[in-house]
């Protein structure tokens, strides 16, 4: 641990971090192993409860989380997921508290169709994600996939909209954030619906 972190500080994040993750697998976008979470711990210096690596994210302890630092690089021991470093740019660039990232079908899909961003735009669920409900088109934007997280977090950082607390990465899945855990659950669950909605529609 750092001097400004502890043993329980650690745990208590684990704690929200698996309950988090239970409900997403249970939706079936956590599949296998696949999918990670985070969520920011201290701002200066930047660190970050990430799950780990290779574990069932439907059966998560308390423990089966890493601190890593603003690189997405362990501070003290584990092996965190592959896709930290992206995590911990995304905290960094966005402000965020909490990272989500989930394989769903409808992110995956319709990232293929629309490589170019998904918009949105008359949906009431807009609001879910901090929008008006009416006369304003959204896009979700779409990047290309890279297995380099500092490739990816370029792309994110360029193609990122404000409005929209969320990017699908092409071929893989789907990337959202928010001020809390809460928060970032919740606008995963809109993102997610969204993303549904416009999949049934073609």
């Amino acid at each position: 641990m750092t001097a400004d972190l502890t043993a329980l500080d650690l745990e208590e994040a684990g704690a929200v971090l698996a309950a988090e993750s239970a409900r997403f697998a249970s939706f079936g976008w956590m599949r296998g192993t696949s999918g990670n979470l985070s969520v920011v711990l201290t701002r200066d210096p930047l660190r970050l409860a990430v799950t780990a690596s290779g574990h069932d994210k439907g059966e998560l302890t308390p423990a089966d989380v890493v601190l890593v630092d603003g690189n997405g690089a362990a501070v003290h021991e584990g092996k965190p997921s592959a896709e930290a470093e992206l995590h911990a740019r995304v905290a960094a660039l966005t402000g965020a508290g909490a990272v989500v990232h989930v394989h769903t079908v409808a992110s995956v899909a319709l990232g293929h169709r629309h490589p170019g961003g998904i918009v949105f735009k008359d949906i009431e669920m807009l609001k879910g994600v901090g929008q008006p409900a009416h006369d304003v088109e959204v896009t979700l934007p779409v990047i290309a996939n890279s297995q380099d997280m500092k490739i990816l977090g370029d792309r994110l950082e360029a193609a990122r909209e404000p409005r929209m607390p969320a990017v699908v990465v092409a071929g893989h899945g789907l990337y959202v954030w928010g001020d809390t855990p809460r928060q970032a659950r919740h606008h995963t669950e809109v993102v997610e619906w969204l993303l549904e909605l416009e999949l049934t529609r073609r």
